[in-house]
């Protein structure tokens, strides 16, 4: 009896390691695909605002909505009346649609640019504020410490810790962050710079004067 018990305690003991492996993948999958929803939610929620943005500078700027569909309209009236009729009446209908259309496309360029920009820069995205704080930091900071600074510093903001830290990751993947650790605690800090090339051109001088 000793003997049939022991394999079934061996085979126990490994369907617990393999459950147990199973549920810790399952939660890192669930924080990494929650943190690439709230970024998601992020870049759709600063879309709309430039949207926003766009609509009220349409306004000011007193561009009526009709004029930014002027070309799919004399798409779809041209060829009616090329298959009817060969004279040159319908060509002038077409030059008359084309001048009236030209200028309106003109003065909505200007103020996308410049609402776009605006928008962004009231906005500015997770990756960009964390860029910008590690950037500050003279000490390598960990993904709570780096959550609540940036908490403060935008209270208007739901930035959670978890989608923070998983943000960080990327940047370190892209290596765009530096990552280390202390103990079982990360850190986190901005990339250090490139060596300068300046001693190469310097040898090569010395090797030509020879």
């Amino acid at each position: 009896m000793p003997e049939t018990t022991t394999p079934a305690t061996e085979l126990a003991s490994q369907y617990i390691a393999r459950v147990t492996g199973d549920l810790e993948t399952n939660l890192k999958e669930q924080e990494r695909i929650g943190a690439e929803i709230a970024s998601l939610q992020e870049q759709l929620a600063s879309l709309q605002n430039d949207h926003a943005v766009l609509v009220n500078m349409r306004q000011v700027l007193g561009i009526p909505t009709a004029s930014v569909e002027p070309a799919a309209e004399s798409q779809t009236t041209v060829p009616a009346p090329r298959r009817k009729k060969a004279g040159a009446a319908p060509a002038g209908k077409q030059k008359a649609r084309k001048s009236t259309a030209a200028p309106a496309k003109k003065p909505a360029k200007k103020p996308s640019a410049k609402a776009a920009s605006s928008a962004k820069a009231v906005q500015p995205t997770l990756v960009e504020l964390l860029r910008h704080h590690l950037a500050e930091q003279k000490e390598p900071r960990s993904a709570a410490e780096i959550s609540t600074a940036l908490g403060q510093a935008h209270p208007d903001r739901d930035i959670a810790a978890k989608v923070v830290r998983v943000t960080l990751e990327g940047l370190v993947a892209k290596s765009q962050a530096e990552r280390s650790k202390q103990g079982r605690s990360v850190f986190y800090a901005a990339p250090a710079p490139e060596p300068a090339a300046a001693p190469e051109a310097e040898v090569q001088p010395e090797a030509a004067d020879r």
